[in-house]
């Protein structure tokens, strides 16, 4: 049977958003209310998934172990607030290799969605930038724009409430 999930952005959404991007586990500065709202989200049968753009590894500026200690890093963080991600799912392209998998393209979301047996029409797709919507919406997916006034929280709870208001 098919589930509902959460597709989450990364940078903006679960930790702080560096112009010169996260190249390390030092500078991962994951957003104090994260648990709490993934625990919520999972509490309601949501599966949380993470959709990222990482063009560091293509622009050679990290290695791909340096990208997987850093999602570990927020994984071990997550696990120590009894809750995690079911799966990540990252683009190393560059905007000029014209993937599928780089947002605003819906590629990441199509192969969870694939893996997972996802129902998108239940599923939402919360980022910070308007290429998450249009990857969202791409995938036929609800989505959901966080900003410094409505966070990941913000959003959870939101979602939870029309979640409840349809049953």
């Amino acid at each position: 049977m098919s589930r509902a999930a959460i597709f989450l952005d990364r940078d903006g959404v679960i930790n702080q958003k560096r112009d010169d991007y996260v190249k390390n586990i030092s500078e991962l500065e994951i957003f104090e209310y994260v648990p709490n709202a993934i625990n919520l989200l999972k509490k309601n049968n949501f599966l949380i998934i993470l959709i990222t753009n990482q063009s560091i590894i293509n622009r050679k500026i990290v290695t791909l172990d340096t990208l997987n200690a850093i999602h570990k890093k927020l994984q071990n963080f997550l696990n120590e607030h009894n809750t995690s991600i079911d799966a990540i799912y990252f683009c190393p392209h560059k905007p000029d290799e014209n993937c599928d998998c780089r947002k605003p393209q819906p590629g990441l979301i199509l192969k969870a969605t694939k893996e997972f047996d996802i129902n998108l029409e239940e599923s939402w797709f919360i980022g910070d930038s308007q290429t998450d919507i249009e990857a969202a919406n791409l995938a036929n997916c609800n989505s959901f724009l966080v900003n410094d006034s409505h966070n990941l929280m913000y959003a959870a709870q939101e979602i939870i409430k029309l979640k409840n208001s349809s049953v």
